[in-house]
């Protein structure tokens, strides 16, 4: 959580997955649940304290790119809201615009919903995140998806540098 906490500070913001764990357990909070795919992401997030990204992959226009942000640019954030990011922050975007990005989380356009079927994670690691434990993140979601669509396959677990 450290080089999390860091990367928000530049922002003058908390990292959120901190914020929800506290949620959680000092406040009785629940998972919340939205769809399947929503809920095994998040609760790796919370084992794992890594940011991580949900995105129907039929709803993504190719390329998908990671980039670090001008301060310019805008998305319509998950809930219906537009935002514009700040600059130096790392997003992720389709051809269509950006999907997420750190500070203000995912876009409304790609979002997971309880139809969707190919689903798309991303793990936002600041430098200071071992490749061997997003790698370990990654499959603990393979494994939670698992859990209850044991036919589910993985076409692609890759950390990008």
């Amino acid at each position: 959580m450290q080089v999390y906490d860091a990367y928000y500070k530049r922002f003058k913001k908390t990292y959120h997955v901190q914020l929800q764990l506290e949620s959680i357990v000092f406040k009785g909070k629940s998972i919340p649940s939205v769809a399947a795919l929503v809920e095994a992401m998040f609760m790796a997030e919370i084992k794992n304290m890594l940011l991580t990204a949900g995105h129907d992959l039929d709803s993504l226009q190719m390329p998908v790119r990671l980039d670090v942000t001008r301060g310019d640019e805008t998305y319509t954030q998950l809930r219906g809201q537009p935002q514009q990011v700040k600059p130096g922050d790392m997003t992720i975007s389709d051809a269509n615009g950006i999907m997420s990005n750190i500070i203000y989380g995912p876009d409304q356009r790609t979002q997971i919903q309880p139809a969707t079927r190919n689903v798309l994670y991303t793990t936002y690691a600041p430098a200071g995140i071992p490749e061997e434990s997003i790698t370990q993140h990654m499959q603990d979601i393979e494994g939670y998806v698992r859990m209850f669509s044991p036919q589910a396959r993985t076409e692609l677990l890759q950390v990008f540098g």
